[in-house]
């Protein structure tokens, strides 16, 4: 829907972009953000009542993402939520949480990265009435910003995941080095039982590996959003012809992360040319800057460091195996 995407522009360069360096010094992201997002019908692009296919999802994650990729990277946990909750059996969840997610009106962040170590860092185990979650889940954003949490957890050849509060459970906040403002903690899981009135779902674990390349699509939205801003950012400083260089790798790289669909290893590959595009362009804004750029809150320092999280960021061994053969090749 090209409204959704012009929308997805307005908000990127009229309420993001503006307020994008104040919120990387801060490390804070203004409610405002939000609540704009949630005003213009933005927590509910992943409902299937939506009626918005996959590409135009991508393009306003990638849209949103070349205004404060800080914002979009929390509201886009989000939706792990709202597809959950689309398409659980548990009726009475459901009819509790959807609505509200969907509008926006409570906000979901996710725990998932504890059942996809290897091995294992978040276990789920089964007892009477529910189900016991034990261990820890790294790198967990949106901490006393969203309302619940969606956490998963891995039983063996089941992976369970359900929607819990998002508080009274131990956080240990990092310092992090770019998009700090998402408030990403390391939550720890102390024998945490969760009743069977908050189950989502649960799915063999080969089933849950097999969706993963669709989020990892997904997130592959976020560099070339960065990467289409520094372009835009090298046009003002009359680098035409660079700035038209970037936008032709980013549409090679969209196409790569798409065909990449059909085929879930090839994606690892996407997504590490995607994050190299990033970089290098994020590093080009910083040269042209100047030594402008090494001076705190300018664009080129700040994009650098972001680009540098999405080196790492929904990082699995082989997108990093992949980044490294290009990095050091």
């Amino acid at each position: 829907m090209t409204d959704l995407v012009e929308r997805a522009q307005w908000i990127a360069e009229t309420v993001f972009l503006p307020d994008a360096a104040e919120v990387d010094a801060r490390g804070a992201i203004p409610p405002s953000h939000f609540r704009v997002l949630a005003r213009e019908g933005f927590y509910g692009i992943a409902a299937p009542d939506a009626g918005l296919d996959f590409e135009t999802i991508v393009a306003v994650i990638e849209t949103l993402a070349g205004g404060c990729l800080a914002t979009t990277f929390t509201w886009l946990q989000h939706h792990v939520a709202v597809i959950g909750l689309a398409n659980t059996t548990n009726e009475s969840l459901r009819s509790q949480y959807y609505a509200d997610l969907v509008a926006g009106r409570q906000t979901s962040g996710v725990a998932s990265a504890g059942a996809l170590a290897d091995p294992p860092r978040l276990r789920a185990s089964r007892t009477d009435g529910g189900w016991i979650f034990d261990g820890d889940a790294p790198f967990v954003s949106g901490w006393g910003i969203v309302d619940v949490l969606q956490i998963t957890g891995n039983a063996g050849e089941t992976v369970v995941s359900a929607l819990v509060e998002a508080k009274n459970i131990p956080a240990t906040r990092y310092d992090l080095v770019a998009l700090d403002a998402t408030a990403t903690v390391r939550l720890t899981f102390d024998k945490v039982f969760v009743p069977d009135a908050r189950i989502i779902s649960e799915v063999p674990a080969e089933q849950f590996l097999g969706v993963q390349h669709l989020g990892s699509r997904l997130s592959g939205a976020m560099p070339t959003g960065l990467a289409t801003r520094c372009a835009r950012i090298l046009e003002a400083h009359g680098r035409t012809e660079m700035a038209e260089s970037i936008d032709a790798q980013a549409t090679e790289v969209r196409s790569t992360l798409d065909a990449a669909l059909a085929d879930p290893q090839a994606m690892f590959a996407a997504r590490a040319a995607a994050a190299n595009l990033a970089y290098r362009a994020a590093g080009a804004v910083f040269v042209a800057e100047g030594a402008a750029s090494v001076i705190s809150g300018s664009h080129g320092e700040r994009l650098v460091r972001e680009a540098l999280f999405t080196l790492v960021t929904g990082s699995r061994a082989p997108m990093k195996n992949a980044l490294l053969d290009v990095l050091t090749s």
